[in-house]
């Protein structure tokens, strides 16, 4: 049987870090138990006319399996969560409230995040940079003071462990340990998912790529 194929970074920016989107994706793979195949693409090949027909934003990563072609790695994660057990609750109530998270995630706190990032890499040069990014930075404090306090003392988001905490944790990595040590729950919160034997296998392949190394996990 064919295994699934997702696309990730031949020269990934993030150095082996983790924090490219496809580390979702193989992170959902190995939660459920799901061998795939990984097709590096260069930036230039991204943007041609026959990688835009798989993804028309030619962004990484997407998933193709048989007839089925998916980009966004939230919707790759729900699909994978969808048809594999591990990921979603049984109980359909449990299992609407997982889905609400993952567009949480997504939706509502990631996007802070990445502007934060963005305006640290791309605006550091402008007169005007420390006010705005001072502003991005008080943004972001309200959506993890927010977090945090609805995470509480619990370990997971929602009960037991979720596609939503995958995809939460991946988010939350991107804010970097600095700014997150004001949060020693979130902190903590991030510790358990990476502590997690199939984060850990994502985790190696893809830092395999940069490295030039096969995994050994």
């Amino acid at each position: 049987m064919k295994k699934p194929t997702i696309t990730a970074f031949e020269k990934s920016p993030d150095r082996g870090q983790g924090l490219a989107r496809d580390m979702r994706v193989r992170w959902a793979f190995e939660e459920v138990g799901q061998p795939y195949d990984v097709r590096l693409v260069s930036f230039s090949e991204m943007k041609k006319p026959a990688y835009r027909e798989l993804n028309p934003f030619g962004q990484i990563p997407t998933y193709q399996d048989g007839n089925l072609t998916l980009f966004e790695s939230g919707a790759i994660v729900l699909h994978i969560a969808e048809r594999h057990t591990g990921l979603l609750p049984k109980d359909p109530d449990a299992r609407a409230r997982a889905i609400m998270w993952m567009f949480a995630a997504l939706n509502t706190v990631e996007p802070p995040i990445v502007e934060r990032s963005m305006a640290m890499i791309v605006e550091r040069d402008k007169s005007w940079h420390e006010e705005r990014l001072a502003m991005l930075e008080d943004r972001l404090r309200v959506r993890l003071d927010e977090l945090s306090k609805q995470l509480g003392d619990a370990d997971w988001l929602d009960g037991e462990f979720s596609a939503a905490d995958l995809l939460m944790v991946t988010v939350l990595r991107r804010v970097g340990v600095s700014f997150l040590a004001q949060y020693p729950g979130l902190t903590a919160y991030i510790a358990r998912g990476e502590a997690r034997p199939a984060y850990k296998r994502a985790f190696a392949d893809q830092l395999a790529v940069f490295t030039g190394k096969p995994s050994s996990g």
